[in-house]
């Protein structure tokens, strides 16, 4: 539930040979979500005196389609190769590789629930959930993100399907709407499955769908702004999933909310991390993420500092409530983190992103399924 969570055309191709590429990107409304990219290039920027949506880039010489993974084209993450398979493509713009933490987080509310039993029907409707948070509306939000963020990554990131004419504006849209509709469809056949009087898991959705859009569409645009934005990402990836899943097999309280809104925070600092591969694209047009707005010295410790001030406080909270095992279970998931941050991100947010995405978050998801188990109890 990413946000919580955005047809068949020539594809445009770039000659080895040839340096220099403008992309005319016409603003169309289409409708919703976010995103978060996991490649990098560096591009010199030239200014047009066209339409203000037509933006030049410089290209490298070599197109990455020769030197590409076509695994991590399937995951959407970065060093992807071309791809003219449509079926392929469409696949990479829902980025598969953010749909883990959202399956996570329903796992995590399942747990929490307490109500959750090793039966045929609660696996069933947890695996129907986690389809709902993860392809559907995840991939919804990662879709309509990449086409909202078009004239950005044809500065950033020219090879990404949308700016390269890889697939047409018509087969991004309709991609948009099924994937919206059929994680909405899903939602309120688990209010049905759950025999639930009020449609919660369906709001959930609907309030998930919205959160993507205005993240990512204009006029309100929310990650135009590092703060609000990677806020409201964190709490998509972190928050919405868990409160389907408490939902779908037991009773979201308002504790278990502010709980999880608190341990949003950080999924903002992780939010900040995919920030630093963008910041030349997000200068140019003007969007103040953490790292353009502060610079990338004091991002970074705004970054670490996010993620692990909220777990040391998650924990403080756990040793509180009388339950020092599961504190001291969280404190051991922090301190590999911390090391992480150190080896990796602190040195090169750039180049080790990745690296430290695999390394850390394992540590910081389990963390998030420890503080589940222990509201259940």
């Amino acid at each position: 539930m990413a946000s919580l969570l955005n047809m068949v055309s020539v594809p445009s191709r770039i000659s080895p040979t040839s340096h220099t590429r403008t992309t005319s990107l016409q603003s169309r409304p289409v409708l919703p979500p976010f995103s978060v990219s996991f490649s990098r290039r560096r591009l010199s920027i030239r200014a047009t005196e066209t339409d203000t949506n037509e933006v030049q880039s410089q290209a490298p010489g070599t197109a990455p389609s020769k030197d590409g993974s076509s695994f991590n084209q399937l995951l959407g993450i970065k060093g992807a190769s071309q791809e003219t398979n449509k079926w392929k493509i469409r696949l990479q713009l829902t980025k598969p590789v953010t749909w883990p933490p959202l399956v996570w987080g329903v796992v995590c509310g399942a747990a929490a629930s307490g109500n959750f039993h090793w039966n045929f029907e609660d696996v069933a409707k947890s695996i129907v959930c986690m389809m709902m948070s993860g392809p559907f509306l995840t991939g919804y939000t990662q879709t309509m993100n990449d086409w909202y963020d078009r004239e950005i990554d044809a500065i950033n990131e020219p090879y990404r399907p949308i700016p390269s004419g890889a697939i047409s504006e018509n087969e991004v849209i309709t991609q948009i709407w099924v994937l919206l509709l059929g994680g909405l469809s899903l939602a309120g056949i688990l209010d049905i499955w759950a025999g639930h009087d009020f449609p919660i898991v369906f709001y959930l959705a609907v309030g998930g769908a919205l959160l993507s859009y205005i993240y990512s569409a204009p006029p309100l645009k929310l990650k135009q702004n590092g703060w609000i934005g990677n806020f409201a990402l964190g709490a998509s990836y972190i928050s919405l999933p868990w409160w389907a899943g408490q939902a779908l097999f037991g009773t979201l309280t308002p504790d278990i909310i502010v709980l999880t809104l608190l341990y949003s925070i950080a999924g903002l600092g992780i939010a900040i991390v995919n920030d630093f591969k963008s910041v030349e694209g997000d200068r140019a047009l003007g969007l103040q993420s953490l790292p353009v707005a502060f610079g990338a010295e004091t991002a970074k410790w705004i970054c670490v500092g996010a993620i692990d001030i909220t777990q040391l406080s998650v924990a403080g909270y756990l040793l509180g409530a009388d339950k020092p095992f599961y504190a001291l279970a969280l404190l051991g998931l922090i301190i590999p983190q911390v090391f992480f941050q150190f080896k990796y991100f602190l040195q090169d947010p750039v180049k080790y992103d990745v690296k430290y995405q695999a390394s850390a978050q394992p540590f910081l998801v389990l963390g998030l399924l420890v503080t589940a188990l222990a509201t259940s109890h």
